[in-house]
């Protein structure tokens, strides 16, 4: 690959963090709040993320490149996230993980305050993986507003979530690792659907939840590229954006 196909890769690799952002919106798993990101190709030490700005209104001009410890490379006065940590320590805890999304889903929190867990149950919500953790900064960190400012919180965080693809945070949100952006927004945008389907399934009866054969099975053909680009090009275009 010469210099020009290397400048377009990287161009096209920002871009859909773009897309990203605005599906997430479109799909009702962020709204004003939340964010999410990816590993800098040419760094691996370093994600790119927007500024501090609604998903929605994403621009490719908001992003902005970090250090893992949450230090911006050209800052140029623009006003980061401030729970950016979660994204840097996941990253340097999990080389493997190249996307980090942080959202409030509504559908979701209900499972971060009481002991229902919430599993997978519905062949996409496979993706959600077998184990969803739950931390509470409380409990390590005494009260405080909840938002995970400092490294030390959201390494703890990061322990917690172990090798899982989510976390629940206690009455705040959720966090999802995936091994690229496309695998990151397929399981936050399932995650809200899965959560959806079993609070109505809850309402009927005990759910019939997928066994670890079907989640495995399942997860095989929901993250291979005749699902995945599939599912792409359809939240792009529901979201308005190009197919990149």
């Amino acid at each position: 690959m010469d210099g020009l196909d290397q400048m377009i890769e990287y161009i096209q690799h920002k871009q859909r963090l773009v897309s990203a952002n605005r599906i997430l919106a479109r799909e009702g798993v962020v709204d004003a709040f939340g964010h999410v990101s990816i590993r800098n190709m040419k760094d691996a030490k370093q994600y790119t993320m927007s500024r501090s700005r609604s998903p929605e209104l994403v621009e490719f001009e908001d992003l902005m490149d970090f250090t893992l410890e949450g230090n911006a490379i050209d800052p140029r006065e623009r006003v980061p996230y401030g729970e950016r940590m979660i994204h840097g320590a996941i990253y340097e805890a999990r080389p493997e993980i190249n996307a980090v999304v942080h959202n409030h889903s509504l559908a979701v929190l209900p499972f971060s305050l009481t002991a229902t867990a919430l599993k997978p149950a519905i062949h996409v919500g496979a993706v959600i993986g077998e184990e969803i953790p739950i931390w509470d900064i409380r409990e390590h960190f005494g009260e405080t507003d909840m938002l995970v400012r400092t490294m030390e919180q959201a390494r703890n965080m990061t322990v917690a979530m172990g090798a899982n693809s989510c976390l629940l945070m206690r009455g705040h949100g959720a966090v999802i690792a995936g091994r690229s952006l496309k695998e990151a927004v397929m399981i936050a945008v399932y995650l809200q659907v899965n959560a959806q389907v079993q609070t109505e399934a809850m309402k009927m009866g005990e759910p019939t939840y997928l066994s670890s054969t079907e989640i495995e099975l399942l997860c095989e053909t929901q993250f291979s590229p005749l699902a995945m680009d599939r599912a792409w090009e359809y939240f792009c275009v529901r979201a308005g954006v190009d197919v990149v």
